[in-house]
């Protein structure tokens, strides 16, 4: 063996027996973490628990999915195992959510907190089809129509925003959109003419016979979809049980890359989904989760372009994100090890 070659065998030994360092002799940090809502980009989350990722890093996480993201998802027609739904209690430090609602009400809301950044994205680019009654044939037949989305401020207004701006409507005149209305329940009721389906919803829908009239992932939109939040007062005196964190969240998503199998036991086990043809579709949107989930500041800037306002200008995207954590595990070379 050349020199040079057993150098770079030798560093690859040391960084990978050394990604356990922080677990060894050391108690674990307790860390409660609710994912919500039901979706494909909080299947990593599942897989670090499931494979004893969380622990072998020194974490001892008491994860659940709030009852309110339980019972949502029953409208899809996913029934999440009851063990681990919980009504709440105490709050979680760390949340495992899109970054555009921490934006939104950081902007519209005197109670939401000032401080809260993200971590981490899963979802750099908008990925949601349109999927309508079975009349409606193509987009441009949803002009008067209702739309429907999970809330103002949530993932799925931003991409209804997006959508509308594409189309060049009127956002008051040209279109409603609906509240609590982006679910498969609610389309087969007809409370809606149509929704906008995320990588978990769009599977539901197909198999309830629905089709979809557009892939926004084809316009390439940047987007903080998905990932993890905490707050910089948090973050200040926890920083290592946040390092911990955001390092079981890039090994699990290498697992899901690696470990189909492993990716469709944790779909069965907290979501009941064992239908081939759901399961398939479901891993295909998780395995495309960046390995190096960076925070999109791109979709940052998009963000705060939809939401435009006198109070959102007094912002700069650094405001709110903090990228530090997924650039320490990538320039040691941590994460490309996982994939060696």
């Amino acid at each position: 063996m050349r020199y040079g070659s057993f150098r770079l065998l030798v560093f690859l030994i040391v960084l990978l027996a050394g990604a356990d360092t922080p677990a060894r002799g050391q108690q674990a940090i307790p860390l409660r973490v609710a994912i919500a809502p039901v979706s494909v980009n909080n299947l990593p989350f599942i897989i670090a628990l499931e494979e004893g990722i969380y622990q072998r890093n020194g974490l001892a996480v008491d994860q659940f999915i709030p009852s309110g993201a339980a019972e949502t998802a029953k409208e899809d027609g996913v029934i999440v195992n009851p063990r681990y739904v919980s009504a709440g209690g105490a709050s979680s430090p760390i949340t495992t959510a899109n970054a555009v609602g921490l934006i939104f009400n950081r902007t519209r809301s005197a109670s939401a907190p000032l401080d809260q950044v993200t971590l981490a994205t899963l979802e750099p680019v908008m990925r949601y089809h349109i999927v309508a009654q079975p009349e409606i044939s193509r987009v441009e037949q949803l002009k008067g129509k209702r739309l429907g989305i999970t809330g103002f401020g949530a993932a799925t207004h931003f991409a209804a925003r997006v959508f509308v701006e594409k189309m060049q409507w009127d956002p008051v005149k040209d279109i409603s959109l609906l509240l609590s209305g982006a679910s498969v329940a609610a389309l087969k009721a007809r409370r809606v003419d149509a929704l906008l389906a995320s990588d978990f919803r769009y599977p539901m829908a197909t198999a309830a016979g629905f089709k979809s009239l557009l892939d926004t992932s084809s316009w390439n939109v940047p987007f903080p979809g998905g990932g993890v939040n905490a707050s910089q007062s948090w973050l200040r005196d926890n920083r290592e049980t946040a390092r911990r964190f955001i390092r079981s969240l890039v090994e699990a998503i290498a697992v899901i890359k690696k470990d189909k199998e492993a990716t469709f036991r944790a779909m069965a086990k907290w979501w009941g989904i064992t239908d081939p043809r759901l399961r398939e579709m479901i891993y295909e949107a998780a395995a495309e989760k960046p390995s190096k989930p960076y925070p999109s500041v791109a979709g940052i800037r998009r963000v705060m372009e939809v939401y435009d306002s006198n109070e959102m200008r007094k912002y700069k995207p650094e405001d709110f994100y903090d990228d530090s954590f997924v650039r320490e595990l990538d320039e040691t070379g941590f994460i490309d090890g996982l994939y060696q």
